[in-house]
């Protein structure tokens, strides 16, 4: 039957056309606000999308996260990682320690190095260099995922190189991927309350794209939960949208609850106590049916949401549950209650227990390996 244009389509007409396609913003913000039964619908069908696009393996990586100091130059609002260089736990490995707990992460089976840590004082591009050329000349065949877009701009800032020539040299050191993180909401008005005097909008996207320019493939995140509203998570995943139509470089999209126990927003009172589990599941089900195809890889955080929570929110779409991660420092500092190393075999019980098939993968999710 003919339809107006101008009447505005159902529920039921937007989840419909989401089975074989990818949605408006428009759509997105309408189910992000769904309750009751159109809201179960929403998860039922991102789970369907996400079957029809990768099938029914769970992947997860074998790897290990190194923060290489907490000292940081910087302030923002949701960090309790952060410290000054004369506070009580302020630390900064040596490059032989770097070094040293790398080996005993491949010696353990990681496949992968997560390298990041705060914007000290005393690092440069140059620094990161080092890092990759160290590891590197020890264990040559483990692939480092390092360096956050806001690292990346310091490191580049401090030396007085383009990002270009900064992203070349480190991709040449051994650099094989970078953690799409410092994102948060990509909103300057968000930006300017939650971490001001960090990256700006237009600056993430820079690196991000002159990254993928350079051959370096990244994650993409979003920290949600905090003082943004579902309009500014919408024009968030809009802009990630935009940025894998152009350069196709994001491996995988990473939504990241906000951790608020400890973090300086939420105890000056200006930030809301994170979300709620049905605010987490409709982010990851919008998410699944605005990226379909673009990003077809979607991650739960155990760490943010606990083992049980992920579980679940592999029901709404999502095919990846992350590293075994050892030595994850930064969500514990918030508050979160998990982020130690986890063996395998915990991961592939939750997997299993959902009928679903566990998968080692590597970074790039060129090689996956059921298990």
């Amino acid at each position: 039957m003919y339809k107006s244009p101008d009447i505005e389509p159902t529920i039921e007409e937007i989840l419909d056309k989401a089975k074989n396609e990818i949605i408006s913003s428009e759509d997105a913000l309408k189910l992000l606000k769904t309750t009751g039964n159109e809201y179960q619908a929403l998860i039922q069908t991102a789970d369907l999308r996400r079957q029809s696009l990768v099938g029914d393996e769970i992947t997860y990586i074998p790897n290990w996260n190194i923060n290489f100091t907490d000292i940081c130059t910087g302030t923002c609002g949701f960090c309790a990682f952060r410290k000054d260089s004369t506070d009580n736990g302020a630390y900064f490995l040596s490059m032989d320690e770097i070094v040293r707990r790398a080996k005993t992460a491949w010696d353990n089976g990681a496949v992968e190095l997560c390298i990041q840590g705060g914007l000290h004082p005393d690092v440069d591009a140059h620094f990161y260099e080092k890092i990759l050329l160290g590891i590197k000349e020890e264990i040559p065949d483990i692939h480092i995922h390092a360096f956050s877009p806001m690292e990346i701009y310091y490191g580049a800032s401090k030396s007085e190189m383009s990002l270009k020539e900064t992203l070349k040299m480190l991709k040449d050191a051994g650099l094989g991927s970078m953690p799409g993180t410092a994102a948060e909401i990509l909103n300057d008005e968000v930006r300017e309350i939650i971490c001001q005097g960090k990256l700006t909008t237009s600056q993430w996207v820079e690196v991000v794209e002159t990254a993928h320019q350079t051959g370096i493939p990244t994650t993409c995140t979003m920290m949600y939960g905090h003082v943004e509203s579902v309009e500014h998570r919408v024009e968030h995943l809009e802009i990630l949208r935009n940025i894998q139509k152009k350069t196709g470089g994001f491996t995988e999209f990473v939504p990241l609850t906000f951790m608020h126990q400890n973090a300086p927003l939420y105890l000056k009172g200006i930030s809301s106590p994170g979300t709620t589990g049905t605010e987490d599941l409709k982010l990851y089900a919008v998410a699944r049916l605005m990226f379909g195809d673009l990003i077809p890889n979607i991650q739960v955080s155990w760490v943010k949401l606990g083992f049980k929570f992920a579980q679940v929110c592999l029901t709404a779409g999502c095919n990846d549950m992350g590293g075994t991660l050892g030595e994850e420092n930064i969500s514990r500092s918030a508050g979160a209650q998990h982020g130690v190393y986890t063996p395998p075999e915990d991961l592939q019980r939750i997997i299993r227990d959902l009928g679903r098939i566990p998968a080692e993968r590597d970074t790039l999710y060129k090689n996956i390996k059921p298990v």
